[in-house]
């Protein structure tokens, strides 16, 4: 390694350790819009997948390949959609929420729904295969039959949820069509790390890298613990 990447990463990790402001502020936010996204992405998927999952309807096959499709969906793409929508001439342009952490939080939920609800709906689909004589013979409405389900493969949908927390922390794409990149304001770990790169400031991109890395280490520990919890 030469002399000028190593000075690189002993400023990173001095950064880190250090506890830079910039850097630490920086994080905050980036967990903060992440977790925001996660949160709004489960209350809404986890029981939309329960309901495809118990339902038969006209068309519900075509709406859960509709919905694993969306998991694959372009960050760009969702950012242009979120970005129009939000501009001055879109619907949703005179509550000013672009370039805001709002925007990017809606950006995220957006990407993260579509997987949390198809995988959600998959889980759920195979405890209902199981349990269904059980509830019906019971006499549980589908509410109380989702939230049963729901309850009962928490485990599972718990991973669930930190692999959509994964997929929002490492999203750069949308955030930064819908943030701006702005400094203070919506800088996130990702952005700030292409930014930094193209300007050469390679201590600060390898610092937020490591934490970067770390939570995402450390979100896959978690859930490859609570699999472990669940299958004992």
């Amino acid at each position: 390694m030469s002399n000028d990447l190593w000075q690189a990463f002993s400023a990173a990790a001095g950064l880190v350790s250090a506890g830079d402001a910039k850097l630490f502020a920086i994080i905050f936010l980036s967990l903060q819009v992440s977790l925001l996204a996660v949160a709004i992405a489960a209350l809404i998927g986890l029981p939309l997948g329960a309901l495809i999952a118990l339902r038969h309807f006209p068309g519900r096959s075509g709406v859960v390949v509709v919905l694993n499709a969306m998991m694959g969906l372009p960050p760009v793409v969702v950012g242009l959609l979120v970005y129009l929508l939000l501009s001055r001439a879109g619907p949703l342009g005179p509550l000013g929420l672009l370039f805001t952490p709002a925007a990017m939080v809606i950006a995220q939920a957006i990407l993260i729904l579509p997987i949390v609800a198809a995988l959600a709906r998959q889980i759920v689909e195979d405890s209902w295969r199981e349990y269904r004589d059980l509830l019906s013979s019971l006499g549980a409405r589908p509410a109380q039959a989702v939230a049963t389900l729901l309850w009962d493969t928490r485990f599972a949908l718990v991973t669930v949820v930190l692999a959509g927390f994964g997929r929002a922390a490492a999203e750069v794409g949308a955030v930064m069509i819908v943030g701006g990149n702005i400094d203070g304001v919506t800088r996130t770990m990702t952005t700030a790390i292409a930014l930094e790169t193209s300007k050469g400031d390679l201590p600060l991109a390898l610092g937020l890298g490591f934490v970067l890395v770390a939570t995402i280490l450390a979100v896959n520990a978690l859930a490859a613990a609570l699999k472990r919890a669940a299958e004992r």
